[in-house]
């Protein structure tokens, strides 16, 4: 391994190493609120209106909407992390450190990402290990499961680099998972099947892209989807390449690092 090859594997290293630490130092903020508002979900939904409901595809409700809260804390930890951290980096400019080492754009892009993507996976296994205490929980395909997780999280946490490249102050990282990310992440079928929804809303629904990834999640657990679900991998594996290839493009560019 030459000198130059060696300095890209202890960069990436280190931004991993520090947000990793960053999660774990502030676990109260970074951690802790996805399991307690996970377990109201299950509280409200699954105990209280779940039994009401009765059951959706041959499951039961809070078997049907574990799938779903457990993506939704994947998505928005995902995307919180590298906004945050990145919008951090530019906000006291040790980013500029960054881009003068050895070190190229897409190294600096999959360490923030790879960041996101490990705080949205440990938290996605902590909203499952709360998912036992309410519902059965039976994994039919592995596989589609873990490459839903990452892929899913890799393409929300570069999301959230590419919002943090364009904010120019806290206040900007806020809007999109406000009035953008919320809103899809609720109307993505996580607490309903689209299948009970009219012909409008039913085809309304399709230009959602979050559908597709909650439905794919949950074909690995319970073995159904809304959705046709190998249109939905292929879509998920060309998005994520085309928003990393985007974003090292952009920060090699420097792109928003010069306000």
């Amino acid at each position: 391994m030459n000198s130059l090859t060696r300095a890209q594997w202890t960069g990436f290293y280190t931004i991993v190493r520090k947000e990793l630490v960053r999660v774990f130092r502030i676990w109260t903020q970074t951690l802790l609120p996805s399991v307690v508002t996970t377990t109201l979900y299950f509280l409200i939904f699954g105990g209280f209106i779940g039994s009401r409901i009765g059951k959706v595809h041959g499951v039961s409700y809070a078997q049907f909407i574990v799938p779903g809260l457990i993506m939704m804390s994947v998505i928005t930890n995902a995307y919180a992390n590298v906004s945050s951290s990145f919008f951090g980096a530019k906000f006291q400019r040790n980013i500029e450190e960054m881009l003068i080492s050895p070190m190229c754009g897409m190294v600096i892009v999959w360490g923030f990402i790879t960041g996101g993507v490990m705080r949205g996976c440990i938290v996605g296994l902590l909203v499952t290990l709360i998912s036992w205490f309410f519902a059965p929980l039976h994994i039919l395909h592995l596989g589609i499961v873990l490459v839903t997780i990452f892929l899913s999280a890799t393409v929300f946490a570069t999301l959230g680099f590419l919002n943090a490249m364009f904010a120019r102050k806290f206040d900007d990282i806020s809007i999109v998972p406000t009035f953008v990310l919320t809103p899809l992440i609720y109307l993505g079928g996580v607490f309903y099947s689209i299948q009970t929804l009219s012909p409008f809303f039913q085809t309304l629904s399709y230009f959602n892209p979050v559908i597709y990834l909650i439905n794919l999640f949950r074909f690995g657990f319970l073995g159904f989807s809304d959705i046709p679900v190998g249109a939905s991998l292929v879509g998920l594996f060309l998005l994520s390449g085309v928003l990393l290839a985007i974003s090292a493009h952009l920060l090699n560019r420097g792109i928003g690092m010069k306000n």
